[in-house]
């Protein structure tokens, strides 16, 4: 929930870091301190200017180390402003690696270009920053999804590995393309383990496959690699069609084709429980 938006002196002055007459410079890392710095890792990767809500994930590190782990509010001021409003925000943690948790708050970013920001907590306040594009790249919810096809066993569609997983996953047996249609809802989890550049893929994937028994009457589910070879060079044709600027995405999408939920970056079994059963209707 946000808090009523708060004057430049107190957005500043209220971080009790930055002068009382400097504005907010759009860096990112943690401010002066004699203790180990900590830094935000802004994890939503297509945020975009729009009059609604969006999911801002971030996670927090303490020097080369992850420490999310205390509660946290973020403190956010559009481009060329330093009128700031302070949001709350849930850390998301089911499923996830100790002390990797996710902060996740729902602001509107209604202006495209680089946001400042600062994170407050663990008694201290950073600053960083958040690029809002012009307009998304991956779908969005209520957009039709692109159901084409996924890597299998019997058609890989040139991806080797199909599943970088050890043991690899059982989502891979069904083409997207071939539950088009089909009448159930569909869930698609875009992730790889081995090559995932923020290290959440593998916790994700693994964390879904802990669900998955529990809506197998009532949804398919697949996994699609991010890339085409453990090379890391190209995209899997599938991620290329969606247009996945970043790795891992979980998307919901209804029987009619329609994105229903979409979650970026890094997210819990709760998040992840919770968009199953707003797709299910319960």
């Amino acid at each position: 929930m946000a808090h009523e938006p708060i004057s430049r002196r107190a957005f500043l002055a209220g971080t009790g870091a930055i002068a009382a007459a400097a504005a907010i410079a759009p860096a990112v890392g943690a401010l002066p301190t004699k203790r180990q710095p900590l830094s935000p890792l802004v994890l939503s990767s297509d945020l975009h200017a729009s009059p609604e809500p969006q999911r801002l994930a971030f996670a927090i590190a303490k020097g080369s180390s992850f420490s999310s782990l205390a509660p946290s509010k973020v403190a956010l001021a559009p481009p060329g402003s330093t009128e700031g409003v302070v949001f709350d925000t849930t850390l998301h943690k089911a499923g996830l690696p100790k002390g990797r948790g996710v902060y996740v708050t729902q602001p509107v970013f209604d202006v495209p270009g680089v946001w400042n920001a600062i994170a407050l907590t663990q008694g201290r306040k950073v600053k960083f920053a958040i690029q809002v594009k012009e307009s998304p790249e991956a779908p969005i919810v209520g957009a039709a999804a692109p159901l084409v096809p996924s890597p299998t066993k019997a058609d890989p569609l040139g991806v080797k590995p199909i599943c970088t997983r050890r043991p690899k996953c059982p989502l891979h047996a069904t083409s997207l393309d071939a539950l088009a249609g089909s009448g159930r809802p569909i869930a698609v989890l875009f992730a790889t383990p081995a090559l995932c550049q923020s290290a959440y893929c593998g916790p994700v994937l693994d964390e879904l496959l802990t669900l998955t028994d529990d809506y197998a009457d009532r949804v398919d589910f697949v996994h699609v690699e991010i890339y085409r070879s453990n090379t890391g060079a190209d995209v899997s044709p599938t991620v290329d069609a969606w247009g996945l600027p970043s790795e891992p995405w979980l998307y919901t999408i209804d029987p009619s084709g329609i994105i229903q939920g979409r979650l970026d970056g890094a997210f819990g079994g709760d998040e992840m429980t919770a968009m199953l059963r707003a797709l299910v209707g319960g």
